[in-house]
């Protein structure tokens, strides 16, 4: 195994849950939740993502850290900095890198998830949020994944990495 392929096979940071959230339907106001079911090939409960087993994006998650570099691009004060609550996102996690689980299986609480992609910022947090909202969001989306093994995600639950 060549130097950057033990690199990038090696994540041995650990995430923690800082924030849970579900949308009951696409544009309605988030639900902030202390724990949530994830299930297999359904998301989570109360959110409205599509059902199925091709559905990618069954569980999106946010960098905690990116919070605050969000809240810059944004010119938003401390006083009034931009919310894991205001950008949609169904988990928001610390402490680890969310892009090193590119193509990996992570645990989550009881349940074990599957990164699936970048999260991409999209027009409609534009519209809420005003104008500069996308172009503060680029690269600080965070992922999407889709749910293999259901169970139970709570805050201060450890996101840990499953091996290769």
């Amino acid at each position: 195994m060549s130097p950057l392929h033990e690199l990038l096979a090696t994540v041995p940071q650990q995430g923690c849950v800082r924030w849970i959230g579900v949308r009951p339907a696409s544009r309605a106001t988030m639900i902030e939740l202390d724990a949530v079911e994830a299930r297999r090939e359904a998301g989570l409960t109360g959110d409205h993502s599509r059902p199925g087993p091709r559905n990618a994006r069954q569980v999106t998650l946010i960098q905690w850290e990116h919070l605050a570099v969000i809240s810059a691009l944004m010119g938003r004060t401390a006083e009034n900095p931009i919310t894991a609550h205001e950008l949609r996102r169904n988990i928001a996690i610390s402490g680890i890198n969310l892009f090193s689980l590119k193509g990996r299986r992570f645990r989550l609480g009881q349940a074990i998830l599957e990164s699936t992609g970048w999260c991409q910022p999209c027009a409609k947090l534009e519209e809420q949020l005003g104008l500069g909202t996308f172009q503060a969001m680029r690269g600080h989306g965070g992922i999407t994944a889709r749910v293999l093994q259901g169970g139970i995600i709570r805050l201060d639950d450890a996101l840990r990495v499953e091996p290769l």
